[in-house]
């Protein structure tokens, strides 16, 4: 399987999930032919898009008009088709077939909204995986997918540093990475 770059996506001035960690999150959510993916705070798409390409159907919500014309970009660029659903998580998962797998990328302060409501729809044995830059995202996601009787719960860290052109390294921000399987 070839992992897309960085560099491989447009991007604006949106979120996007670094290739590191983006890596990693596709291994933790083992996307395969078949399923259904929905990508919560899609950013730029990249999460979504190598989803696609791994034979996924993908449900990509986001809030942000500037995100939605560079995912719409990509998916020309990469030559995948997503469901692309203008408007803010929670209120528009509703309108979501069931699905198997679910990545929050972004939760604007609806966390808890956003994790309930994707559990209504998340399959039993479905992936729940989640990022986050503050602990008390990481602590509060933790705790809602506990309480909700998920197992096989993961949590990773990862600090990732690239060298510059000038062989200096360069930090990007370290990311909480959360897993959990519905039971």
């Amino acid at each position: 399987m070839k992992f897309l770059k960085d560099e491989d996506f447009i991007r604006g001035n949106v979120p996007m999930t670094k290739f590191d960690v983006r890596v990693i999150n596709m291994a933790l959510l083992n996307i395969e032919e078949g399923d259904v993916l929905l990508d919560v705070g899609a950013g730029t798409g990249s999460i979504s898009i190598q989803s696609a390409l791994l034979g996924a159907k993908v449900y990509a919500v986001e809030k942000n008009e500037e995100a939605i014309n560079i995912i719409r970009q990509n998916m020309d660029k990469f030559n995948v088709n997503l469901n692309i659903t203008k408007g803010i998580a929670p209120f528009v998962i509703e309108n979501i077939p069931q699905f198997n797998k679910c990545f929050i990328g972004g939760s604007e302060g609806l966390l808890k909204d956003i994790v309930l409501k994707a559990d209504e729809k998340l399959k039993a044995g479905g992936i729940i995986l989640a990022n986050f830059i503050t602990i008390k995202n990481l602590y509060a996601f933790t705790e809602l997918i506990n309480d909700k009787g998920y197992k096989d719960i993961e949590t990773r860290i990862v600090q990732v540093s690239c060298s510059d052109k000038a062989g200096i390294l360069k930090a990007n921000n370290p990311v909480f990475i959360v897993k959990g399987v519905k039971s």
